[in-house]
């Protein structure tokens, strides 16, 4: 009975929500990517965007001014002095137009065609929207690179401490064979103070390393959004090699959401120098009317309306449109030149990873080596000093090289690992 308690209690805290035996470097940049602040502004470009086209699309919209106006002018129109006369003798008096006018107005406006102007507009507001949100990818693509340094950096620092742990374990025992040996008189208190020594380096190594450890540690879980206790053991990723030419840089869309960008302010430029043709109506209360004839006789405010069909064409726009086009030009070249900048340096970046890989490929070939030739001398040293023919100094010497050996196998194993992801970051992989 508590045997199955005990296993049942270890079953629920293995799958506690937040805690993970281990997590992968996957994992890890996909937290990231969710966890960053800056993730927050895609959801505002795409609904400033969506802002943006709703007002356009309002453009087809009957377009309403409501005016107001009181004026005074120094002449107005007039009856000729023989018209007068002749209404004069049959009874009339025309008062003529009155110099104090007065309008309220409504005016109507409906676009019947805009030569593309609008639609124009939408394209250049989807580009807009691209280039940012491709800026954005860009910007959000920097937080891999600070992932991988960390969580490589705790996986080299955990092979530290193993191998810290495997060399406290081998002086331990070597401390226990000395005072063995000090029995028999083979071997002096001098003798066993210098590996303890040695031992408490060790352990102060090892407190250096854990410090190590859980800063990085910290540092990781800020990025991913999880408490450290998340974090209970990294999963080493694999070695596998990427596709070289197949390089999928956020960077690149963002140049190709920048030409498009040049590309829809163009088609704008010849929309702006096209006709419209539109619907107009106005109406407007006040004096004088549309009728100035009876208003000459009767100063009384009246209702009055027109409608009808207007077609206008600006055409000081094409006094500038051949060098606006050309600026466009000009600017479509200097981001495609960006481009090429970018995918030589990111060629050289490439290939100078690709001859760091096979650098750290050619030093593991001869680690193994190393090790069990360092293995064997520090044996022989460890028999040599029972037997008395070697000081403490020498065999404590030979543990320092083979732990050195041990070590550094360990960090050109994760010093490979990561130099393969940093080829993947950098042709984004």
């Amino acid at each position: 009975m508590k045997q199955r308690l005990t296993l049942t209690l270890l079953g629920v805290l293995f799958f506690l929500p937040g805690i993970r035996a281990q997590v992968s470097l996957d994992e890890c940049q996909q937290l990231a990517q969710e966890n960053y602040p800056l993730v927050a502004k895609y959801n505002l470009i795409e609904r400033s965007t969506e802002y943006s086209i709703k007002n356009i699309n309002r453009g087809y919209l009957p377009q309403l001014t409501l005016s107001g106006q009181a004026s005074y002018q120094s002449d107005v129109a007039s009856l000729p002095d023989l018209l007068n006369n002749i209404l004069a003798q049959n009874g009339y008096n025309p008062q003529g137009l009155g110099k104090d006018q007065y309008k309220i107005a409504l005016d109507l406006n409906q676009v019947i065609w805009d030569g593309g102007n609008m639609r124009s507009r939408k394209e250049i507001t989807r580009a807009q929207s691209g280039v940012m949100t491709a800026q954005t990818d860009v910007d959000m693509y920097a937080v891999r690179s600070r992932v991988n340094d960390l969580f490589f950096g705790i996986l080299l620092i955990d092979e530290k401490l193993q191998l810290n742990k495997d060399l406290q374990a081998l002086l331990s025992d070597n401390c226990r064979k000395l005072e063995a040996l000090k029995t028999n008189g083979i071997a002096t208190q001098s003798d066993i103070d210098a590996v303890k020594a040695e031992y408490l380096q060790t352990r102060q190594d090892e407190i250096k390393l854990n410090t190590m450890k859980s800063s990085y540690t910290q540092m990781l879980c800020i990025f991913i959004g999880k408490e450290p206790a998340y974090i209970t053991r990294l999963q080493k990723p694999d070695d596998t090699m990427p596709d070289v030419a197949n390089n999928n840089r956020p960077e690149l869309a963002l140049f190709n959401s920048q030409i498009k960008q040049t590309d829809a302010q163009k088609k704008l430029l010849n929309s702006m120098a096209t006709p419209r043709l539109s619907l107009f109506a106005q109406g407007y209360y006040g004096y004088p009317g549309l009728n100035m004839f009876d208003d000459m006789f009767d100063h009384d405010w009246s209702l009055n309306g027109i409608v009808g069909v207007r077609l206008t064409w600006n055409i000081s726009n094409l006094y500038t449109r051949r060098n606006d086009k050309r600026k466009l030009d000009i600017s479509r070249n200097n981001i495609e030149t960006a481009r090429e900048v970018f995918l030589f340096n990111n060629r050289m970046k490439s290939t100078q990873d690709l001859s760091t890989i096979e650098q750290y490929r050619q030093m593991l070939q001869e680690d193994d080596n190393i090790i069990a030739l360092r293995t064997s001398v520090r044996t022989a040293a460890e028999s040599k000093l029972s037997h008395g023919t070697i000081d403490i100094n020498a065999l404590l010497q030979e543990i320092t090289r083979e732990s050195k050996a041990l070590i550094d196998k360990s960090s050109h194993e994760i010093e490979l690992l990561k130099s393969i992801y940093e080829l993947k970051h950098t042709i984004n992989q």
